[in-house]
């Protein structure tokens, strides 16, 4: 059976093992990330960022619900475990700051905040995988637009300052930060993405922002998600809020070769799925085992297509139906495992698992939220102090 038979086989066989109860407030689930360095399976976490403004910690396993976080006025953008610690979860709010909750603790106080300028609005960050710096990406406020950087370390039992940056780039991109994403082994990788289009990888540990940009690759469009991939993740790729996808080989930089591994510019046109549509793209993941690159997208009706991208173009792998009932938003995929995790704009998190049989009597009917949310790209503030570098 070849490495792809092998995940057609996985995904085709997921079945919904666990799926949360609706809150009393539905909203939209946006993003995903699982807890990594825990001593013992039942005892993971999920962690959820809601378009309420919101964090939402579960049980990984149960899907029980255990803990929430707000930041109101602000607003919430992303959620992320550190690597090396499981009960530390961050995320980056529109109030110029990000914030690290512990959630072994029943407070809503942030145990760590890390403070950026004045003019910062956060839409975008990620903590690299030795947990010693943060990034945060910004709005486009008058001119300027900003990567924002701090040192991740300190005593997280104390709250009492909040943490001041180690420094910005400011010159690499000219519009609203959308995604950062660390190299997933190499702490000292970043790439970043912005609705200007441009996808920017940088070594942060060069002296200064012009030595520290190694490529710009040119999307066309304005970008909503970034990863990396391939062997020694030497790849990046990126989809549009168009629903286009472009992939690139960094490795090939110092070469004649083309960096450009695949451009398409409608995902939707590009993959045939009999009976079925691909409405737009949620993510992608890349598969160690397999060294292959997956791109989940979906329909408005809640179904989850999983695509294969070679370099001869997209296929479909397979798709998963009768879980949610509106568009998925944000997923997960425990590749060791072979588990999935979804949320949808049907507020349900559901816990996909191989061969599992879901207990509950009825599949939850809940329908699509009507009640405004945030967009993927947000309309710019109107009311933002003077900036600052």
């Amino acid at each position: 059976m070849t490495s792809m038979e092998k995940i057609e086989e996985q995904f085709g066989s997921l079945r919904i093992a666990k799926r949360s109860m609706l809150s009393e407030e539905p909203a939209y689930l946006l993003d995903i990330d699982v807890s990594k360095s825990a001593q013992s399976e039942s005892s993971r976490f999920v962690a959820v960022s809601c378009s309420n403004k919101s964090i939402r910690v579960y049980n990984r396993e149960t899907l029980n619900f255990l803990r929430e976080y707000s930041s109101c006025p602000g607003i919430l953008n992303g959620v992320r475990f550190a690597h090396t610690c499981d009960s530390m979860v961050f995320s980056a709010c529109s109030d110029g700051t990000v914030k690290c909750w512990d959630i072994r603790l029943a407070t809503q106080k942030a145990v760590q905040i890390f403070s950026g300028y004045p003019s910062n609005v956060f839409i975008s960050f990620d903590i690299n995988c030795s947990d010693l710096i943060i990034c945060a990406g910004t709005e486009k406020v008058e001119k300027d637009t900003f990567l924002v950087f701090w040192d991740a370390r300190g005593d997280t039992n104390c709250a009492s300052t909040s943490k001041e940056p180690l420094g910005v780039y400011s010159e690499s991109h000219n519009d609203d930060i959308t995604r950062i994403c660390f190299h997933p082994i190499k702490p000292s990788l970043v790439v970043s993405g912005s609705t200007d289009g441009l996808v920017n990888v940088f070594d942060i540990n060069k002296d200064n922002e012009d030595d520290a940009l190694i490529s710009t690759c040119n999307s066309d469009s304005s970008i909503s998600f970034i990863g990396w991939s391939g062997k020694d993740y030497k790849q990046v790729y990126c989809m549009t809020h168009d629903e286009g996808f472009c992939w690139w080989d960094l490795a090939q930089l110092d070469t004649e070769e083309p960096i450009t591994l695949l451009h398409v510019l409608d995902v939707r046109e590009a993959v045939c799925i009999e009976n079925d549509c691909l409405n737009y793209l949620v993510g992608g993941l890349y598969h160690e085992k397999a060294d292959k690159l997956l791109l989940i997208g979906g329909t408005s009706m809640g179904n989850i297509h999983l695509v294969n991208c070679g370099l001869d173009g997209l296929s479909l792998v397979g798709t998963l139906r009768g879980g949610h009932a509106a568009a998925v938003r944000s997923f997960c995929w425990d590749v060791m495992d072979e588990s999935l995790l979804t949320g949808g704009e049907d507020a349900q998190l559901l816990l996909w698992k191989p061969g599992a049989a879901e207990r509950s009597l009825a599949k939850k009917t809940s329908l699509k939220i009507t009640s405004s949310v945030q967009k993927r790209v947000r309309v710019h503030s109107t009311s933002l102090k003077s900036k600052k570098k």
